[in-house]
């Protein structure tokens, strides 16, 4: 299994908002909107940064809860094999692609389908997987019962998943890609 993560080449690799103070980070998504309005993160609405730090406590909370080994704070973020949809987003698009061997799996946690969606209370669809943090064992099962979303949903068309999100809650292996 390879994870990917996909980027603009302008911000490099792993660049997260998450990583900021909110008003630096407020700052970036505005100047982002101005400097690559064709780019997917240029759509975001304003309270995108503070719903992202709310996810990221709902995550973290309950990726302890499953004893999994924390080492950063916000998670770095990938997604189970490749992503049609998600290699769209940026006007000048790069890619890593990391095998699964090369991390620590306890450090990884999973959400079939984007994580915001995920933990949204607004979809209330009864799908087995909302709501829901997966360890690695946990989410292989779950990738042999659905499939890969990317493989049945990539127009967002059956709904918002449309690939497996990686959380990373370490960068000892993202260190040798920045």
């Amino acid at each position: 299994m390879n994870f990917y993560h996909y980027y603009d080449r302008r911000s490099g690799p792993f660049a997260s908002l998450s990583d900021l103070p909110l008003e630096e980070a407020q700052g970036v998504l505005e100047r982002i909107k101005r400097e690559r309005p064709h780019s997917q993160c240029a759509q975001r609405h304003e309270k995108y940064v503070e719903y992202r730090r709310n996810c990221e406590a709902i995550l973290l909370g309950e990726f302890r809860k499953k004893g999994g080994v924390i080492q950063r704070t916000p998670p770095y973020y990938m997604t189970v094999e490749h992503s049609p949809w998600l290699s769209t987003w940026f006007e000048d698009c790069g890619m890593v692609v990391i095998p699964a061997e090369a991390f620590n799996l306890h450090t990884l946690s999973f959400t079939y389908g984007d994580s915001m969606p995920a933990f949204s209370p607004k979809i209330q669809d009864g799908k087995e997987y909302r709501r829901k943090l997966y360890t690695y064992e946990e989410i292989l099962p779950v990738i042999h019962r659905y499939g890969l979303p990317q493989n049945w949903n990539d127009d967002g068309s059956q709904g918002p998943e449309r690939y497996i999100e990686v959380q990373i809650w370490s960068g000892e292996t993202i260190r040798q890609y920045l």
